[in-house]
């Protein structure tokens, strides 16, 4: 559908300002997000960005509702897995598990097959299938030693299941590979290792904090002392003259 060049014009900005603050500030894209809905609700790009704004605030109703219409202007299946994360969302996670094994699934790239796996992983979880959900995760992309942009994620998700399992040198394999191949820090996978070895981190601020708490206090003032001093004295007798003699002593 197009626009009007004024009307794209605001509309592009409210989904530019959606795109830069959505993993930093995703209330206030979600703001925008609604902005541009309200100017252009019938392009697929703006039931999209909207559809992303309410996941990233845990508004999955909204989102699942935005992702279908989406959908339906596009035929295209890329928002399946998301849809599926937002059934999950909803406390449904049979729905997922349903939506893996749907048509649709076959009809992704890699990216979205990976995708959909970890949400059905997921879904095994929220079921309390957790050796299903081990056993899900499993596979060709798990093993290859070629990285992807959702190798880390795959290799995280994976550790942390077989560390629910109580498989714990296992998840902790698990995760220095995931480690490896995290090079934007798409996960915590270095924390969750440095906690399995058992080392602590100290916050640099923290510590400074700690410091000052057992530093002595400074010396009172000398005007100070004398002042404390001066409460323990004995008062002073006030000072008196000679006594008088009897009256009529003359020499």
């Amino acid at each position: 559908m197009s626009l009007p060049k004024t009307l794209a014009d605001d509309v592009a900005k409210n989904l530019v300002m959606v795109a830069n603050l959505i993993d930093e500030d995703p209330d206030q894209a979600y703001a925008y997000s609604r902005v541009a809905l309200r100017l252009a609700s019938r392009v697929a790009a703006v039931r999209e960005a909207a559809g992303f704004a309410a996941y990233a605030t845990q508004k999955y109703g909204e989102a699942l509702a935005e992702f279908r219409a989406a959908r339906r202007m596009t035929g295209n299946v890329e928002l399946w897995p998301v849809m599926a994360d937002c059934e999950r969302g909803l406390g449904r996670p049979e729905r997922a598990m349903a939506m893996a094994g749907e048509p649709e699934v076959l009809k992704l790239d890699k990216a979205g097959q990976v995708e959909m796996r970890l949400v059905a992983a997921g879904a095994r979880r929220d079921m309390g299938q957790l050796d299903a959900a081990i056993v899900t995760l499993q596979g060709p992309e798990l093993g290859s030693n070629s990285v992807q942009p959702w190798t880390a994620r795959l290799r995280y998700a994976y550790a942390d299941a077989l560390l629910s399992a109580g498989r714990e040198t296992e998840a902790r394999d698990w995760f220095a590979k995931a480690l490896e191949a995290d090079k934007d820090g798409a996960t915590d996978a270095s924390d969750r290792l440095a906690a399995l070895d058992g080392v602590q981190f100290v916050d640099v601020d923290e510590e400074d904090d700690l410091a000052d708490e057992h530093v002595p206090d400074e010396h009172p003032a000398a005007e100070d002392l004398s002042d404390d001093l001066s409460d323990d004295l004995p008062d002073e007798e006030p000072e008196s003259g000679p006594e008088p003699g009897p009256e009529g002593d003359r020499a």
